[in-house]
C-alpha cells in the first residue's frame, strides 16, 4: 500500500520555538498522540527546549540552522519521517483539536491541506478589522496570480504529503546567511512561499475551516503594514519565479518529488533518554 492510499498515514507535526517555553508547557500536553512531535529551536534562551522535553518526553529536538521562521521550518520537514506533515504554531493559536480534519482532508485526496480562517468552520479571536482587510486583499492578489482560490492566504496552519518537501525548495540548511539579513524563504514570508509554491506545481490544494485561537502568553511579532508589504513582494517574485521556471526548467512537478522519502536524522539532538531508546530498538 503506498504512502497516498494508507488510510493511517503517520503524521509528523513540525513546531518552531523560539522563547517559548511557558506556551509549549500549555500546548504540548495538548497535541493528539502521531508518529512523532519535532520542535525546532531558534536559539531559545528560556529554556523552551528543556520544558518541552520536560512535558513531553518523546519529542524530537531539531536546532535550526540560521535565523527565522522559515529556516526552522526547513528543518523540521527535513527531519521528519511521517507520511504527513503537520505545520503547528508554539504559541497556543493553532487547536491541536483540528489536527485530525487536516490529515482527513489529505487522506480523502489533496494534496496540500491549507488552514483558513474564512472558510466554513473558521473564524479567530485575534484578527483585527484591519488585518482581515489586508488579508482579503492580498488573497485577490494571489488568486490572480496563481489562479487559485484562497480564502486566508496569510494562515501558517497547514498539512502536507511528505513527498511534496522538494516542492517547496526551501534554502539548503547549510548555505550562509547573507551579513546583511536573511536568506529569502528563511524569514515569515513562509506561509506565502509555502502557499504559492504548492499552486504553481498544479497540485491539489483543500482548504479546511480552522478557528485562530489568541496567543496565551507573551506578544506577537505581527506587524500589519510591514508585514502586509512583504507578503505583497512574496506574491510578486514567487509570481515571477514560476513564470520563469515555466519558461525555462518547468516548476517542480508531483512526479519528480517522490523519492523524498528518507528523513534527516542527523538532525535531530538526542538527549540520554533518546540514545537509550534507540540503544533498545
Amino acid at each position: 500500500m503506498s504512502r497516498r492510499s494508507a488510510m493511517s498515514p503517520t503524521v509528523s507535526i513540525i513546531v518552531p520555538v523560539k522563547n517559548e517555553a511557558a506556551n509549549l508547557r500549555e500546548v504540548l500536553p495538548q497535541l493528539p498522540k502521531v508518529h512523532e512531535v519535532i520542535v525546532v529551536d531558534g536559539n531559545s534562551v528560556d529554556g523552551s527546549v528543556e520544558t518541552a522535553r520536560e512535558v513531553l518526553p518523546e519529542v524530537l529536538v531539531v536546532r535550526q540552522t540560521r535565523k527565522g521562521k522559515g529556516n526552522a521550518l526547513a528543518a523540521g520537514f527535513l527531519a521528519a519521517s511521517g507520511d504527513i506533515i503537520v505545520m503547528f504554531d508554539a504559541d497556543g493559536s493553532a487547536d491541536p483539536a483540528e489536527i485530525p480534519a487536516f490529515v482527513q482532508a489529505l487522506v480523502d485526496g489533496a494534496d496540500f491541506a491549507k488552514g483558513s480562517r474564512f472558510a466554513p468552520g473558521g473564524g479567530s479571536e485575534d484578527i483585527t478589522r484591519l488585518r482581515s482587510a489586508g488579508n482579503h486583499g492580498l488573497n485577490l492578489a494571489a488568486n490572480l496570480a496563481f489562479g487559485t482560490r484562497f480564502s486566508d492566504l496569510c494562515y501558517g496552519y497547514n498539512a502536507f504529503w511528505r513527498d511534496l518537501v522538494t516542492v517547496i525548495d526551501l534554502p539548503a540548511l547549510d548555505l550562509p546567511a547573507p551579513e546583511s539579513g536573511m536568506l529569502w524563504g528563511d524569514g515569515f514570508e513562509i506561509e506565502t512561499i509555502i502557499n504559492c509554491r504548492m499552486a504553481a506545481a498544479g497540485l491539489r490544494i483543500h482548504e479546511v475551516g480552522s478557528v485562530e485561537l489568541s496567543r496565551i502568553y507573551g506578544e506577537s511579532n505581527l506587524r500589519t503594514f510591514s508585514d502586509g508589504f512583504r507578503v505583497l513582494r512574496t506574491i510578486g517574485a514567487e509570481w515571477r519565479r514560476a513564470r520563469a521556471r515555466r519558461r525555462g526548467t518547468t516548476v517542480t512537478q508531483l512526479a519528480n518529488v517522490r523519492d523524498h522519502h528518507h528523513p534527516r536524522t542527523d538532525l535531530i539532538e538526542f538527549d540520554g533518554r533518546h540514545e537509550l531508546v534507540e540503544q533498545m530498538a
